[in-house]
């Protein structure tokens, strides 16, 4: 990294994005001896990680699109109520993304990516246990595991290869009988079929809760948070000097990009043409769920989280791809609570809260992290999907190592910049993993 321009001063790092992959980076930056300044027109945590599931998921080592995805394309199109959907009339606008997204749910592809992502997950709870310590102790993190129950032996039979991947990465999974599951969690329904349980998985009872706190850290800290856009990297010989916002000119040192689904236009001006998208996920959080959980569940039949969180019972997760600018479809997040209340018949879903938010999403399901091609001193920390959450602290201190250009203890390569470059016509994502 470039040395500051005043002799004796820290390095001067700008952040751009207060979401959880942001705020962990800019707290992981202090701990190298940065100046930070972090740069954001919404106050830290107010977007896509306020609504997320709160689940702290490392055995989410495999990509959204797995083998067999082509022949549920229109199911897709068909049901706006899928986990999995796509709004028709977007199809023109998403058919580049959508294609390089079947291309990497090739049976080798899948292999490659759940094998990338298995390592940066390995030790995404140690890092949030970490995380929790710097924060005094915070008692937001729950580390009780994750049950994954199947309602039908269709759903644990779909879902056994998927389970096959992981372990072979070393994810432990626990399998247990509808019974036992019951016994584990007795607001469950009588008759499931069966569970895994996850028992190095936990989740965090407030998630925006737990990005103000990292804020307010990073402040006490000397940090200074910023509620402006970063419109522009001023670039020069030896990379990054600045970032221009409508609030005046920030003088960086280091440039750290980690603004979500809102990365695209920047990281473009940075060198690198990401085809990012949105996938646009829901929540509905239950103030007096009338059910008592002791970890977080995940239904294995209609792919959907269920956490319980201080503000009340969290049904969060499906997929829907559809451009940024579309207004939400509700109805995704009332569906929620009548599928829920399959696996919790006691659930009292009314005064539910809704919400709906843009996870940022590339097509192998892989975030990039790595330097900017256009300028050394320009740090990427973005695509995470439905982990940001899961990978926040595990990013910061990935984004700390590059800071200080130390290799971070696995192999980068698979989270590359670059990796979605064409050469002679032929799509070179494959060749990244």
């Amino acid at each position: 990294m470039a040395d500051s321009p005043v002799p004796g001063q820290p390095p001067r790092a700008v952040v751009i994005g207060a979401g959880i992959i942001g705020m962990c980076c800019a707290l992981a930056l202090q701990r190298t001896g940065h100046a930070v300044t972090v740069l954001d027109p919404r106050p830290p945590g107010s977007f896509c990680s306020f609504g997320n599931a709160g689940q702290v998921s490392p055995f989410w080592a495999t990509p959204l699109g797995l083998p067999g995805l082509m022949p549920r394309v229109p199911g897709m199109l068909a049901d706006p109520l899928a986990p999995l959907a796509l709004r028709w009339r977007d199809l023109p606008t998403l058919a580049p993304w959508l294609a390089r997204f079947v291309a990497a749910s090739r049976p080798r592809r899948v292999a490659a990516i759940t094998a990338a992502l298995a390592g940066l997950l390995g030790g995404a709870l140690a890092a949030h246990r970490r995380l929790a310590d710097s924060l005094g102790g915070s008692r937001l993190l729950v580390e009780g595991g994750i049950l994954y129950v199947f309602e039908s032996a269709a759903a644990a039979r779909d879902f056994a290869p998927e389970c096959a991947l992981i372990r072979r990465q070393g994810i432990r999974a626990e399998p247990l009988t509808g019974a036992a599951a019951r016994a584990l969690e007795p607001a469950l329904a009588d008759g499931l079929h069966s569970a895994l349980f996850f028992p190095d998985n936990g989740h965090v009872l407030d998630p925006f809760a737990l990005v103000t706190r990292i804020a307010a850290q990073v402040e006490a800290q000397g940090g200074r948070l910023v509620e402006t856009a970063a419109e522009d990297v001023l670039l020069g010989p030896r990379g990054a000097r600045a970032v221009l916002t409508a609030a005046g000119r920030f003088p960086a040192d280091l440039v750290v990009l980690a603004a979500g689904a809102l990365s695209g236009p920047l990281a473009t001006r940075l060198g690198a043409d990401l085809p990012l998208t949105t996938q646009r996920g829901y929540h509905m959080t239950l103030p007096r769920a009338g059910v008592s959980l002791g970890r977080a569940l995940v239904s294995g039949d209609r792919h959907f989280c269920l956490t319980p969180m201080t503000g009340g019972l969290r049904l969060a997760g499906t997929v829907e791809l559809a451009r940024f600018d579309r207004p939400p479809d509700w109805r995704r997040a009332e569906a929620l609570v009548t599928v829920a209340r399959r696996l919790l018949p006691g659930l009292d879903g009314r005064d539910g809260s809704p919400w709906m938010g843009h996870r940022p999403a590339l097509p192998d399901s892989l975030p990039v992290i790595d330097r900017a091609p256009a300028a050394h001193n320009v740090l990427l920390a973005l695509g995470h999907g439905h982990l940001g959450l899961t990978l926040g602290p595990v990013t910061g201190d990935v984004i700390a190592d590059l800071a200080r250009d130390q290799a971070p203890a696995f192999d980068l390569r698979p989270f590359a910049a670059t990796r979605f470059r064409r050469r002679a016509g032929l799509d070179l994502t494959a060749a990244a993993v």
